[in-house]
């Protein structure tokens, strides 16, 4: 996963970390803004989308170790 913008979430989150796709379904979005991360696994596609008090992922956090506890973490501890 490339973090496409900064984000509180992605605290402690190394940009390229990976994390656990099932299928391959993904958003797609016209307002680059929006774009949060983005994953390349064949093609390049938005795995992740936030404004404001939202903060959405295509991918499972609970699966993915260590680093999708740490997103949850952030989640928890976050202060929009």
């Amino acid at each position: 996963m490339k973090q496409a913008a900064s984000h509180a979430l992605w605290s402690g989150i190394e940009d390229g970390t990976r994390f656990y796709f099932v299928h391959s379904y993904f958003p797609q979005t016209k307002e680059a803004a929006l774009i949060r991360g983005t994953t390349d696994y064949g093609l390049s596609f938005t795995c992740t989308v936030a404004r404001d008090n939202v903060f959405a992922v295509q991918f499972h956090p609970e699966k993915s170790d260590i680093a999708g506890l740490r997103l949850l973490a952030n989640f928890l501890n976050w202060n929009p």
